[in-house]
Order: structure tokens, then sequence, then C-alpha cells
């Protein structure tokens, strides 16, 4: 099997290229959309880079000649701490202005081991709202220098150490970064490969320092040629499931640098037989191929100090293997998975004692014991990919039944995830790909409760809910921001090549166009009155039907519009059509709005909600009309989880 490109080298590549003199060409960056945020980014600082995606991955072509600064923009990192960190070591070198923000998970986790730092260097940097959080304000530096620096973390990071090294770089002055344990040294490598005089030691095991000194150097960064080696983290998982599935994995060129490959030794503690078979390397970062036999039985195992950096993006798979492995497993010194996408050492816990195996959570790890026997229950993510990913694993090939509440977070790191964990699933269970997912097609006319409903049912299901109309008010927001809402022609030549994704968030997705997330913007009244008009086009049409289908080949979805029945998903495994009294569905817009339920008030909304509903219905374009095999519902007089719990009942029945 082949993985995609190595997350962190992507995610290197995509904020270090730009920088180059000369121009650059970077082949399979992982396509996830962590590292597509830090493409944006780039190209939002005003970076000459191209992104196309290609069959393995995603090309970024650099012009070179470096940034160009203008008015200070806000870079949305996404749920990527990578991006935000690495950026604010550039930004505060370049002497840039910016204010780097991300999604509330992003928000939520610290940033002032790398802003504290860069602040001691020079840098003007404030928070914009809580203390040591994201959004982050840098200010631009006219005149001055950075000062140098000797930094001394207390815990090894590759983000805090990168952020300082590319701060010295360019602001062009002297910087020691000294760890107590051995971090992955992709910037240093990369660095190196481009010209930069960094000194390091690329054998190291344990800690060590890496240092920049500018002296007699000229300042320009070489462009960057190379192809992105596979991810050993997303390797990790699909071995795993060979591990717990009894089948040999043979995964090819991956990344071996010996910062990221500590699960290796793990794994063969676990008593799995590892064959590595080295490969040329890329950029100075190693390749090998790997042949991994699985043992008739997992041992137990024990992990902590030094080797903690070099596993902690395995440890939620590595928890998962302790559950079926003979013996006690023990994790210590891990006290960094509480500040990642999700506190991980208490999800895992609560996690794993949900499902019957029991374990103890201390404050910097976990002990499990494994244990035989069918697991079944109900896995709860917290939006992130690791949990997701580590638990999908267990489903498939581990001998459990279990019911993942968000598969889309995948997406930020590994979005061919569910379709490439399929092979390993064990014989006897039914093996569906997501990529022909499931699909809840919910329809109707406006304020007949199709998100509200459409949200609920997925919640329940373990589904995730996929509100078309974002898509279109999103576009919508983008020709108001531009001037050009009333212009069709403009408009439709523009949606084609408009950036425009679907941003896995809790249960469900945002909306992100050309790397900014409008958010309430897209509830606004200019945009509810242009929505219907914009949606028209059939250039929109094709873009957003597009995104949609794209949703639904990879992930069991709800999806709520007024044609996804009849033009979207033709196919729908279910079709459910709400309808509501017009005067009813006006008096529930008034109070989402807030606003008064005066006669005078529900008159006027109701006129507002006809005259919009024989646009919807005589538009040439998808009309909205009933499937002739949908299930119309009217919702007039019912509670919000009478119509959920009916949906509900056609679903089981449809899935039986």
């Amino acid at each position: 099997m082949r993985v995609p490109g190595d997350k962190s080298i992507s995610h290197r590549a995509a904020l270090i290229a730009p920088l180059a003199s000369s121009p650059s060409v970077v082949r399979g960056l992982s396509d996830g959309v962590d590292v597509r945020a830090s493409v944006r980014a780039m190209q939002r600082l005003g970076a000459a880079v191209e992104c196309t995606d290609e069959e393995r991955g995603l090309t970024i072509r650099c012009a070179g000649g470096g940034l160009e600064f203008g008015l200070a923009p806000r870079l949305d990192c996404g749920n990527s701490g990578t991006t935000a960190r690495l950026l604010a070591g550039i930004l505060a070198g370049s002497g840039a202005a910016a204010v780097l923000d991300g999604d509330p998970s992003l928000r939520s986790r610290p940033m002032r081991r790398v802003i504290y730092p860069l602040q001691a260097m020079g840098a003007r940097i404030e928070y914009d709202g809580e203390p040591e959080r994201l959004p982050v304000r840098l200010h631009g530096r006219a005149t001055g220098a950075l000062r140098t620096l000797r930094h001394r973390g207390r815990v090894a990071s590759a983000q805090v150490k990168s952020a300082v090294l590319l701060a010295g770089v360019l602001g062009r002055v002297r910087v020691e970064v000294s760890e107590p344990a051995l971090s992955r040294d992709h910037t240093e490598r990369m660095l190196a490969a481009m010209g930069v005089p960094i000194a390091f030691d690329p054998e190291r095991m344990g800690a060590g320092e890496v240092r920049f000194d500018p002296s007699g150097w000229e300042g320009g960064l070489e462009g960057l040629r190379m192809t992105v080696p596979g991810d050993p983290s997303s390797a990790a998982f699909l071995i795993g499931a060979s591990l717990l599935g009894g089948r040999a994995v043979r995964v090819e060129a991956v990344a071996a640098n010996a910062g990221r490959i500590g699960f290796l030794s793990v794994l063969e503690e676990m008593g799995a037989r590892v064959d590595r078979d080295p490969e040329p390397a890329q950029a100075d970062e190693p390749l090998e191929t790997w042949t991994v036999h699985p043992p008739d039985g997992l041992r137990a195992f024990s992990i902590g100090g030094d080797l903690i950096p070099r596993v902690v993006d395995e440890i939620p798979l590595l928890a998962v293997l302790a559950a079926r492995a003979r013996g006690r497993s023990e994790i210590r010194d891990a006290a960094e998975l509480r500040v990642k996408e999700s506190d991980r050492l208490a999800v895992l816990a609560r996690t794993l004692g949900r499902l019957g195996v029991v374990v103890e959570e201390r404050a910097d790890g976990l002990t499990i014991r494994g244990r035989a026997g069918r697991l079944r229950g109900d896995v709860e993510t917290r939006g992130d990919h690791r949990i997701a990913m580590a638990f999908g694993v267990l489903d498939a090939a581990g001998d459990a039944d279990l019911r993942i509440d968000d598969r889309a977070c995948v997406d930020v790191s590994y979005p061919g995830f569910w379709e490439a964990i399929e092979p390993f699933r064990r014989r006897g269970r039914r093996a569906r790909s997501p990529r022909t997912g499931r699909v809840i097609a919910v329809d109707g006319p406006a304020a007949s409760g199709k998100s509200s409903t459409a949200r609920s049912v997925a919640r329940r299901l373990g589904f995730v809910h996929v509100n078309s109309g974002l898509l279109y008010r999103a576009i919508t927001r983008w020709a108001l921001d531009r001037g050009i809402a009333e212009d069709g022609p403009s408009i439709e030549a523009a949606a084609p090549g408009l950036e425009i994704d679907l941003v896995p968030a809790g249960d469900g997705f945002d909306v992100s166009v050309e790397g900014t997330r409008p958010g309430p913007g897209l509830e606004t009244p200019e945009v509810t009155a242009r929505v219907s008009a914009v949606s028209m086009l059939p250039a929109v049409r094709e873009v957003v039907l597009e995104r949609l289908r794209r949703a639904g080949r990879r992930h069991d979805i709800v999806c709520d519009g007024r044609d996804i029945g009849t033009a979207v998903f033709p196919g729908a495994d279910l079709k459910v059509f709400l309808v509501a009294e017009a005067r009813e569905r006006a008096r529930r817009r008034l109070r989402q709005r807030g606003a008064p339920l005066t006669d005078d008030e529900v008159e006027r909304e109701t006129r507002r909600l006809d005259a919009r509903d024989r646009l919807d219905r005589s538009r040439p374009l998808s009309p909205l009309r009933r499937a002739s095999d949908a299930i119309e519902i009217d919702t007039t007089s019912m509670s919000p989880k009478r119509v959920v719990d009916a949906i509900l009942e056609l679903a089981a029945a449809a899935f039986r």
C-alpha cells in the first residue's frame, strides 16, 4: 500500500518553499485540510504559489522571489496548529503584520510556548482575545532587527523549534534551540537542503541543539524540488489494522525520519516483525519501505521518557492496540496529549472504558489492560482525526462494532482513510466503502425545518450533516463582498476557479471561501435576498454539486436543501420531503430571528416565503419539487423531536 504525503513535511514545504528566491516544485503533498490551510495562508501573504491536485496528492509550484507583504491579512489556520505556529515564526522574522486565527478547536490550544520566545527576540505580538490563545496579532517591524536568542525548551517541540529557526533565518539573526529529547527535524533538513547554514546532528537520538548563524551567508534560500515521502503516522494506522487483522502489509516509500518512527520499536515490543528496506532520500529526508508481519497475539508494552516525542501522534493507535494485547500496557510522560486537537488521554480513557476495557487515567498517561471478546459502543471523537482513525482501525479489524460520531474529521490529515482501511476489514462483516456512503436527502421549502432536523438525524445516526444552502450562501457572500452580486456573468466566470471547501467542524462542515470562513456573515439579510438568484446560475450549481457529491462519496451523510433528492443525490438511500403550512413556517422563521410574532409580522413573512417558494419552484435549473420516491412529512403540528423520530424509523427500515 501507499499512504498520503507526510503531513509535517508537506506543511513545511508549503510554508518554506514560497520563501525561496528561485523557483520550487514540490509534488506529493498531503491533500488534507490542514495542509491546504498552509498553502492558502502563503497565497494570502502574496506568495506566487500555484497548487494543483494530482494523482498522488497536491503539487505546488512557487515562482520564487519570496513574499510581497501588503495590508495585514487575517490568516485562517483552520484546525492546524503547525500552520499557526510556523507562520508566527515566518511573520516575526519577516517583520510582517498579520492576524493568525483558527477554528474553535485551534483557538482552545496554547500558543504561549511559541509566542514567548518570538517576543523575546523582539517581535511585536499580542493576543487579540483570550490570553495565550489565538487569535494573535503580529505588528509590522519597519525598522530594527530581531535579537539573537538561545532558547532552552523544557519540552521537546518541533513546532517551537521551527518557529524560532524560521524567525532567525528570515530576520538574519543567530539563534540556538536546545531540546531535552529528540523532536522531528524536518525544518532543519529542509532549510539545509535549501542552502541555509543550519548546524544540527541528524543522527542524534536524544537531547541536543540546533543552531543558525548568518555570518558569511548571503541570505537567499534556494528553490526546493522534491517529492514528499509517505506519512509514517498514516502508515501506522494501516499497520495497526494489519496487526489486529492478522495480515502482513507492505507500505512503500515512507518517511523514515528518526524523530517520527519510534512506534516501530513499540510494535516490535508487541511481537511484530518489521522489515525496513531503504530507498533514495528526498531533500535530505530518509525513505524506507516497510513490511510488517503480525504475531500470533499482541503483547503488552510500556513506553515513556525520550520515546514519547517520537510516538506522540501514534499514541491513540497504540492505546487501541493495547486494548487487544495480552497483559497490562503503560503509557507515561505523555501529558502533551492533553493539549492536542482534543484531550487525547481523557478521550481515550473514557471511550475505551465505555467499551468495557479496564483503563486507568493518570495526569501524564494511561494504563490499559487488554481484553478479548467483541467490543461494542459509541465513539465520541471530539473532532480529533487521530481518535477517529484509531477507533476506525479497531472497528474494521479488531472484532468490534463501533459507532464513530465524526468520521469527517479524518480529512484534516488522511482524506482517503476510510477507503484505505476497508481491505483490512474482518471477513464475514459487511464491507462497504465510505466513498459510496449512505445518503439521506432532506428537501423542502424554506423554514420547513430541514437544517435543524437533518442535523439532529445525523447526530443520532453518527452521520455527517451537510447543509447545501451554506455553499450557495458562501458564494453569494463572496459576490456581495466584491460588488458583483447583481452581475450573473461575472459570478459564473469566477465560480469554476473559486476556492471553496467544506471544512470538517464538529458533527458537520463549515464553509471556507478563498481561505476565509464567512461564519455568521452567511445569514445576513443581504445574502438571503440574493442567494436564490445566485443558486440558479449553472456554473455555481456545478461547483456546489461537485462539493456535495464529494462529501457523499467519502462519508455517511444527511444532506438538506431544495433539490437534494432530485438533482444532487437522485440515488439517495432515503429521501424525505418536509412541508409545513406557510404561516407556521413564517412563525418559525421569526422565532429564529428573535423577531416579534405580531399578526402583521407573520403576514409579511408569509408573503416573503410564498414569493421565495414561487421563485424556487419556477427556476429552470433544479426547481424545488418532491422526488417521486421521497416520503413527504407535514411538520405543521409536529414537534421537532417527533419529526426526527419519524425519519429515524424510516432510516432503520432503509438500512436494514
